[in-house]
């Protein structure tokens, strides 16, 4: 039994079972914020981790709690960041929408939709200006692809053969707005493809097909032949965010997406190319579960930072750190 097609599977799940407590965590006040939850999406965060090196650097969207476990974060800690506890991640300082790990070379969740996108270009124009080897993977949705600094970031990423992969999850909507509604060309391939970048549309839903596009996109990168785009075509089966009432999406067109849910859709795979078997797919579940027991666990022994770090990492009380006045 090859190892690395059940690993696709345990970090999809692994993800979903994650997702899922969240939402019945937040329901119980535990998690404050916002929450929006990546249920629907698991396959393009973890194909896409999955052709990623340790060099590489991700930035990410405010939907990022896949991408940063799927990246390596540890689970328990991305808990405790979502409760706000000293003992998570970014000490309890980023929450949902901001989740950070330098030592996974993870630069964060984004809150301003398409914010990520400059500092992705940046991030790989350091790299480039350095020698330094590796590739920045930039994760944002369709919604993005009308801000400014969308069309910038992608112009001077070809401008400068930049190594940057740009990752759009194309979910359908931008928060309650359809992308037909928003965009007049829905094929976002097109507007990257202007910028002289060479941009693939891939099913988001089929997490060996987001993997071999990534693959080959992070190839052609790395032999310096400038940027990629890939659109992930995709789906959230959730709301928004979990204030949403999501009374703008049809329930039909819901049921159509679930209907191709990456982890059924990976697991009847795995099943009828003979590897796993249904024992295999029963003890992801169950190890999933219980690796999200201990991270509610972990979150909840954690405390508060104290008052005392209020401007700690924000200012600097060191004179000499200054310079004289």
């Amino acid at each position: 039994m090859t190892p690395e097609p059940l690993e696709r599977m345990r970090q999809m799940v692994r993800i979903r079972r994650f997702e899922e407590r969240c939402a019945e965590l937040y329901s119980q006040t535990k998690i404050r914020g916002f929450l929006h939850l990546y249920i629907g999406e698991e396959a393009v965060g973890v194909g896409v981790m999955g052709a990623l090196t340790d060099d590489d650097q991700i930035v990410a969207t405010y939907r990022e709690h896949g991408h940063a476990l799927a990246r390596g974060v540890d689970a328990g800690a991305l808990m405790a960041e979502m409760f706000g506890r000293s003992n998570g991640c970014a000490r309890g300082r980023g929450g949902s929408m901001h989740i950070a790990d330098v030592s996974r070379r993870f630069w964060g969740g984004f809150a301003i939709v398409g914010g990520g996108l400059p500092i992705a270009v940046g991030l790989a124009l350091a790299d480039k200006t350095l020698g330094r080897a590796g590739v920045t993977a930039c994760f944002f949705g369709d919604g993005a692809t009308e801000e400014g600094a969308y069309h910038e970031a992608l112009n001077l990423a070809s401008l400068w053969k930049l190594p940057v992969l740009f990752v759009c999850e194309n979910n359908q909507y931008a928060m309650g707005t359809a992308l037909s509604a928003h965009a007049a060309d829905t094929e976002l391939t097109h507007e990257p493809r202007a910028h002289g970048i060479v941009a693939e549309r891939v099913d988001g839903m089929d997490v060996v097909a987001v993997e071999q596009a990534a693959t080959r996109a992070l190839e052609a990168i790395r032999r310096g032949d400038g940027p990629r785009f890939l659109e992930f075509m995709t789906y959230r089966f959730r709301a928004h965010s979990m204030y949403d009432a999501d009374k703008y999406r049809d329930k039909t067109e819901i049921a159509r997406w679930k209907a191709r849910d990456p982890l059924a859709l990976y697991a009847e795979y795995l099943l009828a190319e003979g590897l796993a078997a249904r024992a295999d797919l029963d003890a992801i579940d169950a190890a999933a579960m219980a690796e999200v027991d201990a991270a509610v666990a972990f979150a909840e022994q954690g405390g508060l930072e104290p008052i005392e770090d209020l401007t700690k990492d924000v200012y600097t009380h060191d004179v000499s750190a200054r310079g004289a006045p």
